[in-house]
């Protein structure tokens, strides 16, 4: 195969894995281009420029989402000694915090359940509905708790 045809490769799976951050979480396209590019580029510490070519972006457009996935803590910025350009990476952890923020966040709406049942009482329909959610919940977490993250 050739180097043309391994990068087509690449960036075809790239593209998926935008077309899914896009349609799943509603991240804009440019974001999911430099995850997944993050994800798969060789070496796996890359700069602004060099993604910005891989993924065929302007480096003006980079610039906020790389401080954005920067500051969620999905990717890592990084210097080398005497060297002014900085690097990027994604962290070791990236996607234990992710999944652990929805859970987290599945959590605070199931205390947000829980004072709903509070106020239409246990019983009717309201009450079922919110129960419906909060029991969803309650399951999504109990699963988690017994099945940790492997690596």
């Amino acid at each position: 195969m050739s180097t043309e045809e391994q990068s087509d490769r690449l960036l075809r799976w790239v593209e998926r894995v935008t077309a899914f951050c896009v349609e799943e979480w509603g991240l804009p396209p440019i974001t999911g281009r430099i995850l997944g590019w993050l994800m798969i580029c060789d070496p796996a510490e890359q700069s602004a420029g060099q993604i910005a070519e891989a993924i065929r972006a302007s480096r003006a457009s980079l610039t906020s989402n790389m401080r954005f996935l920067t500051a969620i803590g999905l990717v890592k910025k990084t210097r080398r000694p005497a060297d002014r350009t900085s690097y990027y990476r994604i962290e070791d952890d990236a996607w234990q915090k992710v999944i652990q923020r929805k859970l987290d966040s599945l959590s605070a709406f199931g205390e947000i359940a829980d004072e709903g049942l509070g106020l239409v009482g246990g019983e009717g329909h309201r009450a079922e509905r919110i129960k419906a959610a909060h029991d969803s919940l309650t399951w999504l977490q109990d699963l988690a708790a017994r099945r940790p993250p492997r690596r």
